[in-house]
């Protein structure tokens, strides 16, 4: 049963991560001009704010959800700038041809980044809640070992999808010259900027 629950997770995490927002734009366009490593440690943040969206659906935690959606205005406020932030500095960035050096404290600012990013768009809790709401767990109902599994699954599912994403990313830049490189800054830029704009609008 364990074990279902934690594949139903797995599933899920997946799922959830996929569909090519914001942070994917984000991740590919990091893997692109730094490597994989970058790419990835910005995945792990998202995965890691999935899995406390995840936690505090499956446990119960209501007192945390209400904070959330009470605060979601002021939340969205704070990402919308952050993502037109970012899209103004990637279209104005210039693309190296090899991957620049990051340093450790780089690679700690892309996982804070990602993960703070994630946090800030607080539907993805309403969305855990309908799903978890019909597997029919909840640390309401004292399911607590099924809801650590799924929630681990959750986070692994996600992290999955990142390495993928990351990890192909990384096979095509070899085949990026300086042009290609400035066209993928310039309209990444743009769409996470536009990302930006309709979360402010919003």
């Amino acid at each position: 049963m364990t074990l279902f629950f934690f594949l139903k997770g797995l599933i899920l995490g997946f799922s959830i991560a996929a569909p090519v927002g914001p942070i994917g734009i984000l991740c590919i366009r990091r893997t692109l001009a730094y490597g994989m490593s970058f790419g990835f440690i910005s995945g792990i943040g998202t995965a890691t704010a999935d899995a406390i969206y995840g936690a505090i659906a499956a446990f119960g935690l209501t007192a945390a959800t209400r904070f959330l959606l009470d605060y979601q205005f002021y939340l969205k406020i704070v990402g919308g700038f952050y993502l037109l932030y970012l899209g103004v500095k990637i279209f104005m960035s210039q693309p190296s041809v090899s991957p620049t050096q990051v340093s450790g404290t780089s690679l700690t600012s892309a996982y804070i980044s990602a993960f703070l990013l994630t946090l800030t768009n607080p539907m993805t809790i309403i969305m855990f809640i309908a799903i978890f709401t019909g597997f029919g767990i909840g640390g309401i109902n004292g399911n607590y070992l099924l809801s650590s599994s799924m929630v681990l699954g959750v986070f692994l599912g996600s992290l999955l999808w990142w390495l993928l994403l990351s990890g192909i990313t990384t096979i095509i830049r070899s085949t990026f010259d300086y042009r290609k490189l400035r066209f993928a800054n310039i309209g990444s830029g743009l769409i996470i900027a536009g990302f930006g704009v309709v979360t402010l609008l919003n």
